[in-house]
């Protein structure tokens, strides 16, 4: 994994470009071109905010973190949005880019990193303006220093996920439907629509099952009640990370030779 690592730093002038058309190639053809990328979600949480906090003046019960439903929701919804974006298309970067690879001898894993990294640059910003518009909650306290973390350590974990599912992908395409179906209903289980306390408690282990919950906790925890992140959030992100490095480690080394075939 290092060495694949390495070879996408010596290439990071190549990637940096192949990051921009990504982003570009997106809404290519279209009058608002680049700026579609950033309106999209921001609309998205527009709606939830108008709906739920303006229209119906939703509240939560006392042990939520925040009373007003948009303004929880928000706080997971756009995270949950950036992971489902870079996984969703992750998944599919091999196979997408399979014929630049059978022509140049091009690593794999830029394929992977420029995906990611293009929708990075989307969510990142919007991240920093949730952190600021959510001021009043969270009073700039001290631990909104470990947000810059957060978004960092859940792209690190969604580049590996990702690198996992575009080889498992380009051996078997129905990867590809499998994980769109999994990210369709992964929102219900994590605490991003419900407080984890209105979950069963009996239960409440399947919402780890879930890569994000970890992450979902954590924002909660800075930008809706100024706190540090939980050490069970902690927890979740060392135990998901090792799990990924696990996997992908010994996945490379048997794909080494046939992944190009395979697309």
């Amino acid at each position: 994994m290092w060495q694949n690592l390495r070879a996408a730093w010596a290439m990071r002038a190549m990637l940096s470009v192949m990051v921009w058309r990504e982003l570009a190639a997106r809404h290519s053809g279209t009058a608002g071109g680049l700026a579609w990328v950033y309106v999209q979600p921001l609309l998205t949480v527009a709606a939830y905010y108008l709906v739920f906090d303006v229209v119906f003046a939703m509240r939560l019960g006392d042990a939520a973190p925040t009373k007003a439903v948009g303004t929880f929701l928000i706080v997971g919804m756009l995270p949950w949005q950036a992971f489902c974006e870079a996984v969703g298309r992750g998944t599919s970067s091999l196979i997408d880019s399979g014929h630049l690879l059978q022509k140049n001898a091009l690593p794999p894993v830029l394929m992977v990193l420029r995906t990611v990294l293009a929708s990075a640059a989307v969510y990142m910003p919007l991240l920093v303006l949730l952190a600021l518009a959510y001021v009043p909650l969270h009073r700039g306290a001290l631990a909104l220093v470990s947000l810059p973390l957060l978004v960092v350590t859940q792209f690190a974990l969604v580049f590996l996920l990702a690198y996992i599912l575009a080889i498992m992908a380009a051996a078997l395409r129905d990867t590809v439907q499998i994980v769109t179906f999994a990210l369709s209903v992964g929102v219900f289980l994590s605490p991003i629509l419900f407080p984890v306390t209105l979950f069963p408690a009996d239960w409440r282990w399947l919402l780890w099952l879930n890569p994000m919950t970890a992450w979902v906790l954590a924002y909660q925890n800075v930008l809706l009640q100024g706190q540090w992140p939980s050490w069970q959030s902690c927890v979740g992100m060392v135990v998901w990370f090792g799990a990924a490095c696990a996997v992908l480690s010994p996945l490379l080394r048997r794909s080494r030779d046939e992944l190009v075939d395979w697309l």
